[in-house]
């Protein structure tokens, strides 16, 4: 599997738009239409104007992009994860549970990142993915009263759980840190660092308001 971005939802352009006019009280300028039917106004020149001067002024002039949300599902591999948790200030990450759902189907070499694996990596992974399999199947014919035994097999699927085992999540980001995540993350050798800037490339006006240096 690799990285999938789905269920896409940006909003907050009116907010933004009308908060980013106040400082000079420049709302009668405004000429950004909103009623475009798909849920991404049409930018007019003299806003679009005022938003690259803000851009370029720096984080504390652009304040209005910390005003556009962006919601997704991300199903990408732990160690991507452990890398975005870097990212805590003005994200918010829902995530399918370990805990509770990490045995409810059999381990599949779909379930993890694979990409960039030789067939050599490939063998190893499905070495380790019928070994979880054979002790989930242990953990689930173990009585629930052998509270030891279950708890040594989930201990051992657990830590033994390789990092490319691929976790979904609902996330919500703005659109200043995915201009900080790009600038950043620009040029990573991770795969899925680069799927994830492509993706954030084909925002609506991401190429003027995030990408943009």
């Amino acid at each position: 599997m690799g990285m999938l971005l789905e269920n896409l939802a940006v909003d907050g352009w009116a907010a933004a738009i009308r908060g980013m006019r106040n400082p000079l009280n420049s709302w009668a300028r405004s000429d950004t239409d909103f009623n475009t039917g798909n849920g991404v106004p049409k930018i007019g020149e003299n806003d679009m104007r005022l938003m690259k001067k803000l851009v370029a002024g720096g984080s504390e002039h652009r304040k209005f992009l910390r005003m556009i949300n962006v919601t997704f599902d991300v199903t990408a591999p732990l160690y991507w994860w452990q890398q975005l948790d870097t990212y805590k200030v003005g994200t918010v990450r829902n995530s399918c549970s370990k805990m509770h759902k990490l045995l409810y189907k059999k381990f599949e070499m779909e379930d993890f990142a694979t990409d960039s694996l030789q067939d050599e990596a490939k063998g190893v992974l499905q070495v380790l993915i019928d070994q979880l399999n054979n002790w989930r199947k242990r953990y689930f014919e173990t009585p629930e009263k052998q509270v030891t035994v279950r708890r040594e097999l989930w201990d051992a699927i657990l830590g033994l759980l390789p990092e490319s085992y691929c976790q979904k999540s609902t996330v919500q980001f703005n659109y200043e840190v995915l201009r900080t995540i790009c600038r950043q993350r620009r040029g990573h050798k991770l795969l899925e660092w680069q799927v994830f800037i492509t993706w954030v490339g084909m925002l609506p006006y991401a190429a003027e308001l995030i990408m943009e240096e």
